[in-house]
Formats: C-alpha cells, structure tokens, sequence
C-alpha cells in the first residue's frame, strides 16, 4: 500500500504527524509513504523509515515570485514528481486550503478531514473521502485518528487514553531512526558536563519568555556546574542570544545549524527548557526531557508531547488567550516589567527547581 501524505508545515505539526506514521506501520505492514512538505522542513520526514520519498514544496517563497522562471521549473518538477505515481491514499493532513490544492495534483483517492474537522472547512470540498475528528484534542492524537479512519485500522490504545499525553506517550511512537537523523551531523561534546539548551525561538511575540528570565536560568545552570547552550534561527534570535549568554561561564550562542546539526545537539543534551515552539517538538520526538514554558497558548491542544515532557503553564486570568500579541496592559505587582505579564508566575527560579524535579523524578 502505498499513501501520500501532505503535510507542508510548520514544523511542530510536522512532528506531530510522525506518531501518526508509526501507527500505520505497525498496523499495516508493507505500507510506504510519500510526503509532500516544505523545503524547509524535508530532513523531518526523511527521518522515519516508513516514508520512502520525500517532495519539497515551496509555496512560501513560490508566492513571492509566482511568474520567476525559477519559480516555474521547480513547479513542474514537482508537478513530474507526482505525475507516475497511482497512490491507495491521498491523505491531506493539514486541512487547509493551500495543503487541498497540492493533494488535488495526486493521482488517487483523496482524504482529509470534514468541514467541521478542518482549520479551513473549504478545504474539504476537496476531499472525496471526509473523515470527523473532534475538536478539543492534542493535535497529536487528531491526526492519528485521522490516518486510522482513512486507513482503515484501530488506534493504538494509547492513542486513545483520555490522560495527559506527555505522561502516557510511547517513547518509540516518533519512529525517528537516529542514524538518519545525525548522518553527516558532527557529534556534540559535552565534556562530561550536563548540558541545557534553552529553545528561546519562538513565533508569536506573546509566546516569549522574558528575556531576563532566559539569562538568570542561564546564570542560575551555569552556577550549578551546567553547560547552557542556545540555538538560533534568524538574526533577531542570534542577538537575544548573543545577549543572554553575554559575561556567563560555560553558557553559548550556538553557531547557525540546520535540522540536522540541532538534532545532533538536542540528542547529547541533558534536558531541554522551551517555549511553545517547533524545536520543543524535536526535542520530544528524540526523547530529550524537557520543560516547555506556556503562556497563552494551551498545552493541552499542541504541548510537547513525550514521555519526557513535562508542560509548565501559567495561571494568569486570561490564559490562554491564543493570541499573538498580548493585548494585555502592563500591570503592578507582581507582574511589573515582565513582557508579557503572563509569564510572571513562571519565574527562573521556579522553571529551574521544576526542572531538577522532573529530572529526578523521570530517572
């Protein structure tokens, strides 16, 4: 049996994908996956042994320059990529307009979920086969509902336990071979020390820890006999981490990684602390601990999902507001200064002691 799976991004939902592969392996053996996903993001699939061809898209910078000449190859390519191939499933698993129109190139039957399902309910007039799966999930448990009811098997069951996932998730259930995802990536040494990476990086302006706070864990680790190290992603991430390791020991700026130069890594660190962020999501697919920080966004609908995870949340009134932009003026005491005050009763010292708590407590 072989299905194409179209998941273009981000690179959380990516990750929360896998788990969904891993159960259609188990259940159908034999079964191969192709997987349509953004350029940016195609190490991700390759990593699992049950996706056999990965196709890049580009839409994002395809949009920029619709008519370039550049533009039009890489569409037929990809166009020529699906062009031979009768796939048993066309499975869209994003649900939304854009990821519809790529499925609508594949050749074969073509799933996806119902309008009341999808992020975009147009995006299901698409499909020829709609599936309802309920609001009101971890993202990771929707789309394994999803590839079991257009597959056609039974979920796991611990697919199906109604606890928190980060708690019960199957440690394999990522199905990451690692020695595809650290091929050709040097080897991180940590000398004998533990080592923290601080996943700083983050999308919405309102999923930001403070960055005094990300400098007083580091100065906190580092005086605990820790090596700190923070990755980054794009010039304004260099600088807050150029600045929060400024003047501390054994605490680092990385220097720029792909994907695969993170996984090697996140793979040799000791634990991990995030915010609501893509690499959170790596960390837990290699089964990093890690701590990830929430303010208004819920951890019980994306939250890192894993065995090792554990999700800190604030209990500030309007949380979470699942807003990108707290609309929220600054207050007093005792959120005074903290940016966005939602993040106030999620101090460093706090995030470190449930850190060292939860190391201990997962050994």
């Amino acid at each position: 049996m072989r299905v194409l799976v179209v998941k273009t991004s981000s690179l959380g939902d990516i990750i929360h994908t896998l788990p969904a592969v891993t159960d259609a392996a188990r259940a159908l053996p034999g079964i191969r996956f192709d997987w349509i996903v953004e350029e940016a993001f195609a190490e991700i699939p390759s990593w699992h042994p049950a996706v056999e061809r990965v196709i890049p898209v580009a839409l994002r910078r395809w949009r920029r320059h619709p008519f370039a000449r550049a533009t039009r190859g890489e569409w037929r390519a990809f166009r020529a990529a699906l062009a031979d191939v009768r796939y048993d499933c066309v499975l869209d698993a994003q649900g939304l307009l854009k990821s519809a129109w790529l499925a609508c190139k594949a050749r074969g039957p073509l799933h996806g979920l119902d309008r009341r399902s999808a992020r975009e309910p147009l995006a299901s007039l698409a499909y020829a086969h709609r599936h309802a799966i309920p609001w009101g999930r971890h993202a990771v448990r929707r789309v394994r509902e999803l590839f079991a009811a257009a597959l056609g098997y039974a979920l796991p069951p611990e697919a199906i336990d109604e606890t928190d996932g980060a708690a019960t998730a199957d440690a394999a259930a990522y199905g990451l071979d690692r020695r595809r995802a650290l091929s050709g990536a040097p080897a991180a040494d940590n000398g004998g020390q533990p080592r923290l990476i601080c996943l700083h990086g983050t999308t919405w302006p309102a999923k930001h820890w403070p960055e005094a706070y990300w400098r007083e864990l580091a100065r906190i680790a580092s005086a605990a006999g820790w090596q700190v190290r923070l990755p980054w992603g794009n010039a304004a991430e260099h600088e807050r981490a150029d600045r929060i390791a400024a003047g501390l020991d054994n605490t680092q700026a990385l220097p720029p990684l792909k994907l695969g130069g993170l996984a090697a890594e996140l793979s040799t660190a000791t634990a991990c602390v995030a915010v609501d962020t893509g690499l959170g999501h790596l960390a837990a697919a290699f089964d990093i601990p890690a701590l990830s920080l929430f303010g208004p966004t819920n951890p019980g609908l994306t939250g890192a999902w894993g065995h090792r995870q554990q999700r800190l949340a604030t209990n500030f009134p309007c949380a979470p507001c699942l807003k990108k932009n707290c609309p929220r003026p600054q207050g007093k005491s005792p959120d005074a200064g903290i940016k966005p005050p939602c993040f106030a009763s999620l101090s460093p010292e706090r995030v470190w002691g449930t850190l060292i708590d939860m190391l201990r407590t997962k050994t």
